[in-house]
């Protein structure tokens, strides 16, 4: 009985502060950025904001409210539903939700549905507040150390069904484990890895919780699955290779310049005609360093830009090896709209987080390099070659404008490819400005 009565007190407790319209923000969507991400972000931006006391109530699986009491013991909340990507963009049109988190970009008739709202695409409705790196996974026991995506969809389809297909030590069925169709990680996984025309095979085990997928493949030896990087846990990453690239490990630099193969962005979206000025405040201590820092602290790649050299392979152009020899790369690549000279919305947030990087004391009198590249199937090869000297040249412009004076800067069309061509989100990929220290 009082259990009862106790459960019936919290309930009453939360309706009540639902009925003084306490409520701060409601976030709703990615499970990704939901489960744990999130609620680490919005503590701590309500200690920044001078909130105290805070403590989370779990109401049902994948949601909560975390409460926070101001300098007058007031109670005030921040709701989150994490039930996937496509559920933030449902309750955003059903005015259920201030921001959207999604670990894929709005889908177009998402889009047109929240048309009322504004764009949803623009700058100022769109943030990436981290990268996620996909990771495939195997059982710790599991000999096989890299696939290609060829393979991985052969085995996600089904096509693939037998370990020893793959020549490794391991023989036996395989066992499919995979997010829900609610999950923008699936959503993700489907996009880049199966393609619209592959189903995933139907005898997969689906996930609403990435934590919880991990850690039953991290118990099944002929297992394997796709989470999100932070929530590898107990079970082993594999390297991942694309047609005509290497295969790389989910790495936080390769993640971060979105250079592996199943990099991802992770976003939230906010209604452009939004009034509640606690968004905004929470959106722009996420995109800060601070908020970056947290993101990081989660498992998660930040955004804040860090410098390192890396090993580049014979048979890239011989200039671009000359230059980049005894050199630093950034952990950023400016990346372009398909067809054009424009930023995306991330790359114009990456290029003030450059000006920033460039003006620190440590880095006041590092020299930097931009090397522009195309992907293959923009356009002829020749123009392709054009977009690219088009595209390094504007953000030359664009940091001239800011002070910055790049010592080189070059352009080498489609010559160095990180991902496939054979989708968007590779080509996307593919469009880019990477930026080198000297």
């Amino acid at each position: 009985m009082r259990l009862i009565l106790f459960l019936l007190s919290c309930i009453f407790s939360i309706s009540s502060l639902y009925a003084d319209n306490h409520v701060l923000m409601r976030l709703h969507g990615s499970n990704t950025i939901g489960a744990k991400l999130a609620p680490e972000l919005v503590e701590a931006w309500l200690y920044e904001q001078g909130y105290r006391k805070l403590k989370t109530r779990n109401l049902d699986e994948e949601e909560k409210i975390i409460i926070a009491q101001d300098e007058n013991n007031q109670q005030y909340f921040v709701e989150i539903k994490s039930h996937g990507s496509s559920t933030g963009f449902k309750s955003l049109q059903n005015n259920q939700a201030d921001i959207g988190m999604s670990s894929r970009p709005i889908k177009l008739k998402e889009n047109n549905r929240l048309k009322r709202f504004g764009e949803m695409t623009r700058e100022d409705a769109e943030f990436v507040i981290g990268l996620d790196g996909i990771a495939v996974i195997v059982n710790q026991i599991n000999p096989i150390s890299r696939l290609n995506k060829s393979q991985i969809k052969g085995i996600f389809s089904g096509e693939i069904n037998r370990w020893e297909q793959l020549d490794t030590q391991l023989s036996g069925d395989i066992h499919v484990y995979a997010r829900d169709n609610k999950s923008g990680t699936y959503d993700t996984f489907k996009a880049l890895v199966l393609g619209k025309k592959t189903a995933l095979v139907k005898q997969a085990k689906r996930y609403e919780s990435n934590a919880h997928l991990s850690d039953d493949v991290s118990r099944d030896p002929m297992g394997i699955g796709f989470v999100g990087l932070a929530y590898v846990r107990n079970s082993r990453a594999i390297a991942v290779a694309e047609e005509g690239t290497e295969a790389r490990m989910p790495g936080p630099f390769d993640v971060a310049t979105e250079d592996y193969a199943i990099a991802r962005r992770l976003y939230m979206y906010v209604p452009e005609l939004h009034k509640n000025e606690n968004v905004k405040s929470f959106i722009d201590f996420c995109l800060s360093e601070k908020g970056q820092n947290v993101v990081s602290l989660s498992g998660f790649i930040a955004q804040n830009i860090e410098a390192q050299y890396v090993e580049l392979n014979d048979g890239l152009p011989e200039e671009y090896l000359s230059l980049t020899r005894n050199s630093k790369r950034l952990s950023l690549n400016f990346r372009f709209k398909k067809g054009s000279v424009s930023l995306d919305n991330k790359a114009k947030r990456d290029l003030q987080r450059l000006v920033n990087f460039l003006s620190k004391r440590e880095n006041k009198n590092s020299k930097i390099m931009l090397f522009g590249f195309a992907e293959t199937s923009e356009t002829h090869p020749v123009f392709s070659l054009d977009l690219s000297t088009f595209r390094v040249d504007r953000v030359s412009d664009l940091l001239v404008q800011n002070g910055i004076d790049p010592v080189r800067v070059r352009s080498y069309g489609d010559a160095l490819p990180v991902a496939s061509n054979e989708d968007a989100g590779g080509r996307h990929k593919n469009r880019r400005v990477e930026v080198w220290l000297q």
